[in-house]
């Protein structure tokens, strides 16, 4: 890959994971606010934070990172069942890591969304907001 273009990806990335960062933001402030004021289970807190943030998400990568011109139509619904992936991913390893193995769970938050961010980027780039061809 030529240096240019590792340079623009490495760009859109970082982009990528600041508007990730704002959307995560409002997934950790449902996360505490399910488990700690409702009294919610850490996997059910997460993905209600994770539906809400992938609101935020969306809107701020189709005009900020990838500046797409495609139709909403399209490019939600696949933007969407990137997220739905993700969502089943999430929810899997916080299941995993706080129930099963007895993890703290902003540590599983941690790790998950890790993992979540590397799915979503590629998805995203290649797949949901792919310029038409």
């Amino acid at each position: 890959m030529p240096a240019s273009r590792e340079r623009s990806l490495a760009r859109q990335f970082l982009r990528f994971a600041c508007v990730g960062a704002s959307g995560t933001a409002v997934q950790y402030l449902v996360l505490w606010a399910g488990v700690e004021e409702m009294g919610w289970p850490a996997a059910l807190s997460s993905a209600l934070g994770y539906v809400l943030g992938s609101i935020v998400n969306y809107l701020l990568n189709y005009f900020f990172t990838f500046g797409s011109d495609k139709s909403h139509v399209e490019t939600a619904a696949k933007y969407y069942a990137v997220l739905a992936v993700g969502l089943g991913i999430t929810a899997a390893l916080m299941a995993l890591f706080v129930s099963g193995l007895g993890w703290n769970y902003w540590v599983a938050q941690i790790a998950t969304t890790g993992v979540a961010l590397l799915w979503h980027f590629a998805g995203s780039k290649w797949w949901a907001f792919k310029p038409a061809a």
